[in-house]
């Protein structure tokens, strides 16, 4: 029988151990993994693993020996409690052994757990699972997360009051990252709001969200975007000692002024372009982006972005002779005075 979208993410957190098996196949090798896990734990519990009662079958090792699985759903362990027999990264050349183990199995035996990759509606796995009037077949997509899925995610870490512009937060990360890495940022939150009784904030999502590989030139971006010129200079020598590049600084500044201007130039206002970035935006740094793009305006951003074209083909000229560095910072100034206008 086939399981689909709401009911498949129902029956992973809490599965039938009467059934006889499940498949569960996708594109994402990650987000199968991550359901597999789920749906065993749910089977098994957490002692389930140190009591033996899980058998884990590699598809080469079920080549080599083809009596392996039903070995495993018939075997007999030393505790009581469920068992599952479970099959990793199985193809349609495991099938025949499969389809033995199902036909066999009886209540009392080990549960059947394979997951696969994709497989075509042509495939032997997924016509056996779909086929079998006691077993399961669901389908993992590569789609974003749906908000039952990210606030499951967030009661498993502990997450448990949260607030509406945190969730905003949540969600965009939940569609920008790795099902995995977005699984272990929520425990990272879990700890970090260990003894604190305050709701989520976005702040808190900022603090404990993937950095940036900009990170270290945000300082700069913000001093030149808010017009603070007389802190270029000092920030800049910093820069050169930590051995940033000045076309490196140029492109960075670049990427800044474009987000800002999609920000700005958004045809449903600033307010909703910001939510549009990507990747996206969170927390404080989300606000003082919106804060520099209503500042700025469309038109000026314009501008800035030719200056920084300009001084981009500069540095890449043959025949430039200026230090690098000193023509990036001279640009930099100027977009500062422009910012003051």
């Amino acid at each position: 029988m086939k399981l689909s979208g709401r009911d498949a993410a129902g029956y992973f957190a809490r599965p039938d151990p009467k059934r006889t098996g499940l498949l569960i196949y996708g594109q994402d090798a990650m987000r199968v993994a991550l359901r597999r896990q789920e749906v065993i734990a749910a089977l098994i519990g957490p002692a389930g693993e140190e009591e033996m009662r899980l058998t884990r079958i590699s598809a080469s090792d079920l080549r080599k020996d083809p009596a392996m699985l039903l070995d495993a759903v018939k075997a007999q362990g030393f505790f009581p409690g469920p068992r599952v027999a479970f099959v990793e990264d199985a193809t349609d050349a495991l099938a025949p052994m499969v389809t033995d183990a199902l036909a066999d199995w009886q209540e009392g035996d080990a549960q059947v757990i394979v997951t696969a990759g994709a497989l075509k509606p042509a495939s032997k796995l997924r016509k056996l699972f779909e086929g079998h009037p006691n077993a399961y077949a669901a389908v993992i997509y590569d789609d974003p997360p749906s908000r039952d899925e990210i606030e499951a995610t967030l009661t498993k870490a502990g997450l448990k009051d949260v607030g509406g512009d945190a969730m905003r937060d949540l969600t965009a990360l939940a569609r920008d990252l790795d099902p995995g890495d977005f699984r272990q940022t929520m425990e990272k939150l879990a700890l970090y709001k260990i003894g604190d009784e305050t709701p989520l904030t976005p702040e808190d999502v900022a603090l404990c969200a993937p950095s940036s590989t900009e990170a270290e030139l945000d300082d700069i971006l913000d001093i030149v975007a808010e017009a603070r010129a007389g802190e270029i200079g000092p920030v800049m020598k910093r820069l050169r000692g930590q051995g940033v590049q000045a076309v490196t600084l140029c492109i960075s500044a670049t990427r800044h002024f474009r987000r800002l201007y999609a920000v700005a130039a958004d045809p449903d206002g600033p307010g909703q372009g910001i939510g549009r970035l990507r990747p996206p935006v969170y927390g404080p740094r989300r606000d003082r982006i919106l804060r520099q793009a209503q500042k700025w305006g469309a038109p000026r951003l314009e501008e800035a972005l030719r200056l920084l074209t300009d001084t981009d083909l500069q540095l890449r000229s043959a025949g430039q002779r200026a230090p690098a560095m000193a023509l990036v910072e001279r640009a930099l100034i100027r977009l500062s005075m422009m910012a003051k206008r």
